[in-house]
């Protein structure tokens, strides 16, 4: 079995797209999905899976969620081995003074072709550092994310994917609940 967990994007922000997380849990068990757990609010499911296409996958739960709650979140799925590797690749991990709620991992649908980072760097100007791993853009947002010019919509127009993004403590307890799993 693969344990795997899905981040859903825009669910139950600011009142909008809401989805009760027993209705996600059930969702995934009716997709065949086991040990399903949720974490926090914002569209987190940790869960163990046969092998399969996880983009498939992704695709089945979107459109479950449609037929149930009338709006189609993007769906992104990360294995636990994936989610241990983005850990293991933050470049932002062996510097000091790095707040954990303001470095954010952005998980993306789609690897960005080459030099999109470049476009990115060229296109933004402020104090947000961020690096490129893979499927993976780790930003550190040293104000916050809340009033910063680096948003996901500049982010995704330029890398030309789409994505969700999870803050770090988010990230790190999601894989912790995978290894339980294990």
């Amino acid at each position: 079995m693969t344990i795997a967990v899905s981040l859903l994007r825009g669910i139950n922000v600011g009142g909008r797209n809401m989805v009760r997380m027993e209705a996600l849990r059930e969702i995934h068990e009716s997709l065949g999905c086991e040990k399903v757990r949720t974490y926090v609010q914002s569209g987190n499911v940790v869960f163990s899976a046969g092998k399969r296409d996880h983009s498939a996958l992704a695709g089945r739960i979107a459109d479950a969620i449609e037929r149930g709650h009338g709006f189609r979140p993007d769906v992104v799925l990360r294995t636990a081995s994936e989610l241990r590797d983005a850990i293991a690749g933050n470049p932002f991990g062996g510097r000091s003074g790095i707040e954990p709620g303001k470095l954010l991992v952005m998980f993306l649908t789609d690897r960005p072709a080459g030099g999109a980072i470049e476009k990115l760097a060229a296109a933004y100007q402020g104090p947000e550092e961020f690096h490129l791993r893979g499927r993976e853009l780790y930003i550190y947002y040293p104000d916050g994310q809340g009033r910063s010019k680096l948003t996901i919509a500049l982010i995704e127009k330029t890398l030309k994917t789409t994505g969700t993004g999870r803050n770090w403590n988010t990230v790190t307890k999601l894989l912790a609940m995978a290894e339980e799993l294990s």
